[in-house]
């Protein structure tokens, strides 16, 4: 079974795809949260040929849902109602914070700040650093779902 992940962010969102053993995530894609934002997960869902959707949940310290999660929520119910898949959703706690931390420790550039607890400004973060994310809820799912034994 293939799955696509979602990290649903308020100016972007990031896509992850699983191999078609639905074991390993992927990062895809970082799409505009704009008007074609459902346009362009149907194709990827089309041509990906996925079967189940993961959405990330945003909840704070306290599991407490964040502000955007009543976007999240709609944005899931128009995904049903237009693909007609299973979605679900996974906790997303500080994927963003884990995503980043993996682009630091691969830029040659941040040896000297890495574990200083810099962040990286919007401008110098990478272009998939959203889809990382994505793939990383994608990844905590997939884990529950086929245990290592």
């Amino acid at each position: 079974m293939k799955y696509l992940g979602i990290d649903f962010g308020s100016k972007r969102v990031g896509i992850a795809v699983s191999d078609e053993t639905g074991r390993l995530a992927f990062p895809h894609s970082v799409i505009p949260n704009n008007d074609g934002l459902v346009e362009k997960i149907l194709e990827i869902v089309k041509r990906e040929n996925i079967e189940e959707i993961v959405v990330g949940e945003s909840r704070d310290f306290k599991n407490i849902p964040n502000k955007i999660m009543e976007k999240i929520e709609e944005f899931k119910a128009v995904l049903e109602e237009k693909t007609k898949l299973k979605i679900l959703f996974e906790p997303e706690f500080m994927t963003s914070s884990q995503a980043e931390r993996g682009i630091m420790s691969r830029r040659p550039d941040t040896q000297s700040i890495r574990g200083t607890g810099s962040r990286l400004k919007s401008r110098e973060k990478n272009d998939m650093h959203d889809a990382s994310a994505a793939a990383i809820i994608l990844q905590s799912f997939l884990d529950k779902k086929h245990p290592v034994l």
